[in-house]
């Protein structure tokens, strides 16, 4: 199965993009919000992006959809967990962030779930019944990508690391995030409370 693609951009449609890695070319599907990170790029640019793999016996030719976070590809696979949303009925639909997403989840607020392509009132009370409590770590996510942290060592650090690898934020912007939830909540304990209190002081400071 494959998991992570890293090669050169051979061409870009309105949903899809080849990318040329050791000689082969993989057709690769994207959400709009991934397309919109990649419109910048010229052919012949590097790209990577983790791939979630559909294939099924209803749909026996191999999908490759396409994400830039493995959290992205991890929100994904819950999204289409969600009764009578198929992965390419959710690649469709995703066209805003998925920290907006899962704010919105977070918060059962149906209203931006509606802006979702084919998502009507119905399929939104549907995503925030199936998925609400599990998309703290999901509103973490920066729009941006940058430089990944080192491998963690305690639950703190295993905190940073997460909001580093797979959500985007600078190592020294996840320890501020960490050291604030930390001061808030001292008896915090595992990994799973920390996320929490970190997504709790988040939203706190943009209202």
């Amino acid at each position: 199965m494959i998991a992570y693609l890293e090669g050169s951009l051979l061409k870009k449609e309105s949903d899809r993009v080849l990318l040329l890695v050791n000689h082969v070319g993989y057709e690769v599907l994207v959400p709009a919000f991934v397309m919109e990170t990649i419109e910048p790029l010229a052919p012949g640019e590097h790209l990577c992006l983790y791939i979630y793999y559909h294939q099924t016996e209803h749909q026996p030719k191999p999908v490759l959809i396409g994400f830039n976070l493995e959290a992205e590809r991890e929100f994904f696979q819950l999204f289409i967990s969600v009764e009578a949303i198929g992965p390419l009925k959710a690649v469709k639909a995703l066209n805003i962030p998925v920290k907006e997403i899962a704010r919105a989840i977070e918060s059962k607020d149906s209203a931006p779930l509606k802006r979702l392509n084919g998502i009507g009132e119905r399929t939104a009370h549907k995503i925030i019944a199936t998925l609400e409590g599990k998309m703290g770590k999901f509103a973490l996510i920066r729009d941006l990508p940058e430089k990944p942290a080192e491998p963690a060592a305690d639950f703190v650090d295993q905190v940073v690391g997460v909001l580093v690898d797979q959500l985007g934020h600078g190592p020294a912007e996840a320890r501020e995030m960490v050291a604030a939830a930390m001061e808030r909540k001292p008896d915090l304990s595992t990994p799973e409370d920390l996320f929490e209190e970190v997504y709790r002081g988040q939203v706190g400071n943009e209202q």
